[in-house]
């Protein structure tokens, strides 16, 4: 079982814990993992993307000049795809980009990178996250002395509106929940910062 130092906001270690096997000391499956940030990445598009075909684009009834005898091109419309305001040839339509991907092998993929961050020393288990009011210079204070300034992610086990909030100003943090986890995130994350109530619940959903 990987052992952690449960660390506090200081930094200072205040005690230890003891990790499933099952779900931070796996081998990471590439694969896997590789599927699931596809997935979710995948998923963020809304496919909203249009352009207007020469049928949709307004004017070009009649044809600009007759079919013979002037020396140009024959032309049928001022709206074809070689006119300047015509219309886009096999531009984009409306569409879903959307992938799906079976439980188990998101939950495989999970695991993977929760073992990933182990095995690359990122993740920090911390007793408790609070504050007493609304100060994102508290957390600037956490963040500096768990030495995870850069792009950490912050694993909560419950809502609390002064350390999201706290949280909230400081450029390239993430806060997340247990149950709104993402293989991406974890990946992407420079340090996964996880209180220790939070990684108790991790064990229980995840082992």
């Amino acid at each position: 079982m990987p052992k952690f130092s449960v660390v506090d906001m200081a930094g200072k270690a205040v005690a230890e814990i003891e990790l499933s096997d099952a779900v931070f000391g796996i081998e990471p499956n590439a694969a896997a993992m590789h599927q699931a940030v596809v997935t979710y990445l995948a998923n963020q598009r809304q496919g909203t993307q249009s352009t207007l075909t020469r049928t949709e684009v307004r004017g070009g009834g009649r044809k600009p000049w007759r079919q013979k005898g002037t020396g140009h091109a024959r032309q049928g419309s001022i709206r074809a795809p070689q006119w300047t305001h015509g219309g886009v040839a096999l531009g984009p339509k409306p569409r879903d980009y959307r992938l799906g991907i079976n439980k188990k092998l998101r939950r495989l993929a999970l695991k993977s990178a929760f073992s990933s961050k182990v095995l690359d020393n990122d993740m920090i288990v911390v007793d408790k996250i609070e504050t007493a009011e609304y100060k994102t210079k508290t957390m600037v204070a956490m963040l500096k002395a768990l030495n995870a300034e850069k792009k950490p992610l912050i694993v909560l086990d419950s809502a609390d509106e002064k350390v999201l909030k706290s949280l909230s100003n400081i450029p390239g943090v993430k806060t997340a929940y247990v149950n709104t986890l993402n293989v991406y995130d974890v990946l992407n994350c420079d340090k996964f910062i996880v209180v220790k109530d939070a990684a108790e619940k991790m064990q229980e959903v995840y082992a």
